[in-house]
């Protein structure tokens, strides 16, 4: 389509004048520009946005995810700091057990010492009383009584008297050996609940330390998490005003492509009334005997020298004085020069040539014709850029295909005697803006 809309805009622009095809094409070029600027920027932009909220959200999931984290460990931390608080609570009543406990074996600890120095002050009586009147034992007091019953009775005494006095000092012995092992087992259930409480204060104040670092960083991720779900909401209203921009584009290219394709639909219109006209003045010339029209039969010059890449790179409007025209042969008019068969100006140069001899670039380039036209044959037209173009027509075939890029003396097609020419040839053009210019004057050949 585009290709068509082209070939119909150069037609009518060739046969309604130079002037004419300057103004449609820097048209549509500049509607062309101007569309495809405004749809690129908020499509880039929005591209961004696209690729912006991507990334947040997959940053949201991975902050969820340490959030997630960070609570179950603060979970934890919290159930730790629970159980060292219930074994807390757990010594702190052993602790008063063992404490009530201290006091019963200190009560009995003051009743024993108690007892145990009633029964060393009866002890020592005892011996005080012994060593007064002298150790005494059963044979003598035997040998001492003269009345039986007496003896008897003393001895009976002497017998409850030494048995008591075993009985205290065992029972001294005992008592001693009894505070001793309250003394030892009070002194070891202290320390082991003072160790104890000792462990489970520490270990309650690392867990604590860890309960506070924990609690820190989920307060951190949640507003890390609202901060992006903040930004990813204002992502949003960005992107949908963007949307909302790029569909009012759209509209408009609608409207311009209507508009567009209206101007084609005139273009073809005219095209086809000159096509007419052109026609009734070929049936008019045919009626009154003249032939058609051929190129001039005595040359101007010849060319011998043929286009190469040596100038690939450099602008194309600083090469003027230095090009090579695009094939060998024979310059059959000027530029300007009016035309023997119709009295219309040369637009550019008919350079005769050998049938099936190369036709080159004039410099590098770009496709943008390759087709038939209508009164030019089989021509073909690179875009050199900054708005200079080359025009080769009446070819044989055409070696490229729109799009193609070129550079400076590929070849791009064959001479031949398209388009109703009589003799062999190229007709060859430079255009800048859409406008015509001698190429002569930029050649190297004067």
């Amino acid at each position: 389509m585009k290709q068509r809309w082209f070939s119909l805009l150069l037609a009518s622009s060739l046969y309604a004048g130079p002037a004419a095809w300057s103004l449609s094409l820097a048209a549509s070029k500049a509607e062309s520009a101007s569309a495809a600027a405004a749809n690129t920027a908020p499509k880039a932009e929005l591209d961004e946005i696209h690729q912006r909220l991507e990334s947040l959200k997959k940053e949201l999931d991975t902050s969820k995810e340490a959030h997630a984290d960070a609570a179950d460990q603060l979970k934890k931390s919290e159930k730790a700091i629970s159980e060292a608080n219930r074994k807390l609570v757990d010594l702190k009543q052993q602790q008063q057990e063992s404490s009530s406990n201290l006091q019963t074996l200190q009560l009995q600890k003051n009743a024993l010492s108690n007892t145990l120095s009633q029964q060393q002050e009866l002890l020592r009586k005892q011996f005080y009383q012994q060593y007064l009147h002298g150790k005494s034992s059963q044979v003598q007091t035997l040998l001492q009584q003269q009345d039986p019953n007496t003896a008897a009775r003393q001895l009976h005494y002497l017998g409850y008297v030494s048995q008591a006095r075993n009985t205290l000092v065992s029972s001294a012995n005992n008592n001693l050996a009894r505070v001793e092992m309250l003394n030892a087992e009070t002194s070891k259930t202290l320390q082991r609940l003072d160790s104890l409480q000792e462990q489970q204060e520490k270990e309650r104040n690392e867990l604590q330390q860890q309960k506070s670092e924990r609690n820190k960083l989920v307060k951190q991720l949640s507003s890390k998490i609202s901060a992006q779900r903040n930004e990813i909401d204002k992502l949003k209203r960005d992107e949908q005003r963007l949307t909302q921009l790029m569909e009012k584009l759209a509209k408009a290219a609608r409207e311009q492509a209507a508009r567009e394709k209206a101007a084609r639909e005139k273009a073809e219109r005219e095209a086809a009334k000159e096509a007419a006209r052109e026609a009734a003045r070929e049936q008019s010339a045919a009626g009154t005997g003249q032939k058609r029209p051929t190129a001039p039969s005595k040359p101007i010059g010849r060319n011998e020298a043929l286009p190469s890449n040596a100038f690939d790179g450099t602008n194309f409007a600083a090469l003027k004085g230095k090009l090579n025209l695009p094939v060998r042969g024979e310059i059959s008019n000027r530029f300007g020069a009016s035309r023997a068969d119709t009295g219309i100006s040369w637009k550019g140069l008919f350079i005769r040539a050998a049938e099936g001899s190369e036709v080159k670039a004039v410099a590098s380039g770009q496709i943008v014709f390759a087709d038939w036209l209508r009164g030019f044959g089989n021509l073909i037209i690179i875009d050199h850029g900054s708005g200079y173009m080359s025009l080769y027509g009446n070819n044989q075939a055409l070696l490229k295909q729109v799009g193609d890029n070129v550079k400076g003396g590929d070849s791009v097609a064959s001479v031949g005697n398209s388009g109703g020419n009589e003799q062999h040839g190229v007709y060859f053009e430079l255009r800048y803006q859409s406008k015509p210019f001698d190429p002569l004057s930029w050649s190297v050949v004067k």
